[in-house]
């Protein structure tokens, strides 16, 4: 029994070997401090809760929901787009519900990329834009490296396009913490219509940001529709991570590319899911953030600001991120063995290996943790440094 050559094309994971050591320390009873993965530990605002009682016990929400998502849902997302974005969007073809965003960046390639066809993708980056996507529908990932020189953001003109078909970015960044203007996203669409390549925008963090930053659409670009899909989740913003429930919008072409293949492969996510994200995201009544929204930013914001003070008294040189929950710290040297030293002491980090070869020497915190654990685990790490 042997792997498809797609499944053995994919790189070392090299998270194994530290999952090894973390068992090892809980074996031995150290307590761990994970400030590893962008789960968020504050819960759904409670509206949330109670609409989830309230739909999960309605038998009729039990039953199929359609591959594109429910019409009351999609309507619900292009509602919120015009409310936070001022961008108009056909809830019948320029919407699609997913099951986490994650699953619509995987199945997006399936519609368009044939084996041999080259994807351009951001790195560091998400590793399902090269993985997931790329390799395991047989694409071939061209890097657009992102260096700290260039504030993260790739030199597409200075990249080779014969052949590219598809083009991913992702802002507010992960992992890097990168942020970009609608001036660079206008150059980035006009790239694309220019090359013919389909632009996939991950957006995912665009509703925790801070210090008076405002994450844009890519939509709200002129002509961005020509070319575009832009993937969101209800995950960072409401807390619902483990509901899986996410959504894509705009090129209509595109669009129904995605409901092709998911209706081949799923049914779209639950129908009390999906009623209950309706509710969320008609808890925007304007573009700025509801109330509970603004409570847990402070509560990132108070954590980043404790955290790099705490970095950079131990000789680091750290600004503030201006958006998502995550700090991105350049600790130069092999970003592996940095983490490793940190779990002798019971404090998982993310090491940038892990998220391309650009990310080498470098680390990713996540603010996901209470104060006082990030605490902890700073004494722990000054100790070692």
């Amino acid at each position: 029994m042997e792997y498809a050559n797609r499944i053995k094309r994919l790189p070392p994971y090299i998270f194994a070997e530290l999952e090894k050591i973390i068992l090892e320390k809980k074996k031995e009873g150290m307590k761990i401090i994970s400030l590893s993965i962008g789960d968020p530990d504050l819960p759904p605002p409670n509206f949330i809760l109670e609409a989830l009682k309230e739909e999960i016990s309605k038998p009729e929400n039990h039953k199929y929901s359609f591959s594109q998502g429910e019409k009351d849902f999609r309507e619900a997302i292009a509602n919120w787009y015009k409310k936070r974005f001022k961008v108009d969007l056909n809830p019948e073809k320029e919407v699609i519900a997913l099951i986490g965003s994650k699953e619509g960046i995987a199945n997006v390639s399936r519609a368009f990329i044939n084996p041999g066809d080259k994807v351009l993708v951001p790195d560091p980056a998400y590793p399902v834009y090269s993985q997931g996507s790329t390799i395991l529908n047989d694409g071939i990932p061209i890097i657009m490296p992102l260096i700290e020189e260039n504030e993260f953001k790739p030199e597409i003109w200075n990249i080779d396009t014969k052949n590219a078909k598809m083009l991913f970015l992702n802002y507010p960044n992960n992992p890097t913490t990168a942020i970009v203007d609608k001036k660079f996203l206008k150059e980035i669409v006009e790239f694309a219509i220019e090359k013919n390549i389909i632009l996939c925008y991950d957006n995912a963090y665009s509703e925790i940001t801070f210090d008076g930053y405002k994450a844009p659409s890519i939509l709200e670009i002129e002509n961005a529709k020509e070319i575009s899909i832009e993937f969101h989740s209800l995950s960072k913003t409401f807390n619902m991570t483990g509901d899986r429930i996410a959504f894509a919008v705009g090129n209509e072409k595109i669009i129904e590319g995605l409901r092709k293949v998911k209706s081949q492969i799923d049914s779209g996510p639950p129908k009390y899911i999906q009623k209950v994200a309706i509710k969320a995201l008609e808890s925007y009544k304007n573009d700025t953030p509801p109330d509970f929204l603004k409570e847990n930013l402070n509560i990132y914001k108070e954590r980043r600001d404790f955290l790099i003070k705490k970095l950079n008294s131990m000789g680091f040189k750290i600004n503030p991120p201006k958006a998502t929950f995550y700090v991105w710290l350049k600790c130069g040297c092999d970003s592996l063995s940095f983490a490793e030293k940190l779990l002798n002491v019971g404090v998982v980090v993310t090491p940038g290996k892990g998220f391309g070869k650009y990310g080498e020497n470098y680390v990713r915190f996540s603010l996901t943790i209470p104060i006082n654990e990030i605490e902890e685990a700073c004494e722990r790490i000054s100790k070692i440094l």
